[in-house]
């Protein structure tokens, strides 16, 4: 970014709260929206960050979302604990569903949240993290809408369907992953569009299915799985396990449910945790040990491990106090404050 605006960090959420409130999500809603934001933009994760509130308005004003709904939890007091979102976003209920999946994962060694009926456009990252502060592993899955072709295939079937994964380390930062089994996310594309850059090869197809570097084209077509057959494989697990195990939609059926009005996916989320106290049979110390041989030698060979580059954003914009966005992107949001 040659033109950027340099937004102090104690801005970020009051300007994201302001512009949810304005566009008619309830306080607690906003809140719980622009604080994510705030978590991607530190992390100079731009896709992820405030750029993301153009999701946002564009799924209020197609209508289906709630703003002010209210998340109910649920348990039987076993290991699966049920967040329905009623029909809101999905970060409100995952925020009242994660205490309770941290005390039963202690509980019983391993936990699951299955949220549904929720509306999810966010990254996954900083959920499994909460999850990996709280000495847990962790893991989060959703599908999307189906923008993605399943390989060998023309046109969309599958969603972009992120896995995250979260291991906790000890006095330092976590080992953490979070990545779309699409070869780009949705947003990245977006991000390309609005820069006016071509994509890189082997991410899309037009709609007749021929491999395209316009990102225009690539949203009027279909998106690829990254890694051929594998990543294609990893998506169709994705679709189960955050779908018709949970009790709701695949990706075909939230592209179904939106009626091609724009605006945020609408299925479900599971987040699996783990007890590593548990599953180590009392052996926590020499297991973590033997975690950082491995994560010790990866490094020792000149490789980086996933999330590095965020880690060390996060420390850049926490010691300089500020982040940096496009001068465009800026002017677009203060252009939605009501």
């Amino acid at each position: 970014m040659n033109n950027v605006v340099k937004i102090p960090l104690n801005e970020i959420h009051p300007l994201a709260c302001d512009v949810l409130v304005g566009a008619g999500y309830d306080a607690a809603h906003a809140n719980a929206i622009a604080k994510m934001l705030y978590t991607c933009q530190l992390d100079d994760c731009q896709s992820h960050g405030l750029f993301r509130l153009f999701m946002c308005i564009q799924t209020i004003q197609a209508g289906k979302i709630d703003g002010a709904a209210v998340p109910n939890i649920t348990q039987t007091g076993k290991a699966i604990i049920k967040a329905d979102a009623q029909g809101g976003m999905s970060l409100l209920a995952m925020e009242a569903a994660i205490p309770q999946l941290i005390e039963k994962t202690r509980e019983f060694g391993i936990a699951a949240v299955a949220i549904n009926r929720c509306f999810h456009f966010s990254a996954l990252w900083p959920e499994v993290e909460r999850l990996s502060d709280a000495g847990l592993a962790a893991m989060a899955m959703v599908p999307s809408h189906s923008w993605v072709a399943p390989a060998g295939g023309t046109r969309g079937t599958l969603g972009t369907n992120p896995l995250a994964f979260s291991w906790p380390r000890k006095d330092k930062t976590p080992f953490t992953f979070d990545f779309a089994t699409s070869a780009f996310a949705r947003g990245e594309i977006e991000l390309y569009k609005r820069a006016g850059k071509p994509l890189p090869d082997g991410v899309a197809v037009d709609k007749d299915g021929n491999p395209t570097n316009d990102p225009d084209a690539a949203m009027a077509g279909a998106m690829l799985t990254f890694g051929g057959y594998k990543g294609s494989a990893l998506s169709i697990m994705i679709e189960l396990m955050a779908g018709p195990l949970i009790d709701d939609m695949t990706s075909l059926d939230s592209m179904e449910f939106a009626e091609g009005q724009g605006g945020a996916p609408y299925h479900g989320e599971i987040i699996l945790a783990f007890d590593p106290a548990q599953f180590s049979g009392g052996k926590l110390a020499e297991n973590d040990a033997r975690a950082e041989r491995l994560f010790a030698d990866i490094i020792d060979q000149g490789a980086r491990l996933p999330s590095q580059r965020r880690f060390e954003a996060r420390a850049c914009n926490l010691e300089r106090g500020y982040v940096e966005v496009s001068a465009d992107l800026y002017n677009d949001l203060r252009a939605l404050l009501p």
